[in-house]
């Protein structure tokens, strides 16, 4: 008979445990990719904004649409870009007209000219075969490529449109609400475990 009821109470707990590690489990798998998400927004959003600042000598970020700079810097890539005093072969530098029907190119010095005490740059895409037709002056050159962050600029892009700039404010008021909701239905699933008892 006491070992009866001994074993009883040991079972429950056990069940107890097992279900509190359940959801330990779960809040944690949760808070990463919450994380995860609310990380690659804020990084997302400040990109956006020190793209947009009218600073001279300012930063610029830039998505690169073209496969011609592969492997180096892959489609898609966005491109941290600051002006220099002078570019050398072998820089990698963007240059062109930013509108909105046009976009600059992000392609390797392969050789330099100069004329009437002017740099001319002539440039190649590292996968092209042979260097661009268009030589490139200092004024038309945005600046050189510090750093790339593969395929981010998809997002950039996207973020930049009515619908993309909404789901940075939805998404992580989605996420919030499931997460707040998550706790109250645990909450009252704990109270309802107690009254149970």
């Amino acid at each position: 008979m006491w070992d009866n009821l001994s074993s009883h109470p040991a079972k429950c707990g056990s069940e107890g445990n097992g279900a509190i590690n359940k959801d330990f489990m779960i809040g944690k798998i949760f808070k990463s990719i919450y994380y995860t998400i609310i990380g690659f927004i804020i990084l997302v959003v400040l990109l956006l904004i020190v793209s947009t600042l009218p600073i001279t000598g300012n930063y610029k970020v830039m998505t690169v649409i073209s496969g011609s700079m592969e492997p180096k810097i892959k489609m898609g890539s966005v491109v941290v870009v600051k002006p220099a005093d002078d570019y050398k072969i072998g820089d990698v530098i963007t240059f062109g007209t930013i509108s909105k029907t046009k976009s600059p190119t992000t392609h390797r010095i392969n050789d330099i000219r100069v004329i009437d005490g002017k740099p001319i740059y002539i440039t190649k895409g590292d996968v092209n075969n042979a260097p661009d037709t268009r030589e490139v002056q200092k004024k038309d050159v945005i600046g050189k490529v510090l750093f790339d962050v593969p395929y981010v600029g998809y997002a950039v892009d996207f973020a930049k449109k009515p619908i993309g700039f909404a789901l940075i404010i939805i998404v992580p008021a989605a996420v919030i609400i499931f997460d707040e909701a998550r706790k109250i239905y645990n909450e009252i699933k704990k109270k309802k475990t107690k009254k149970a008892e």
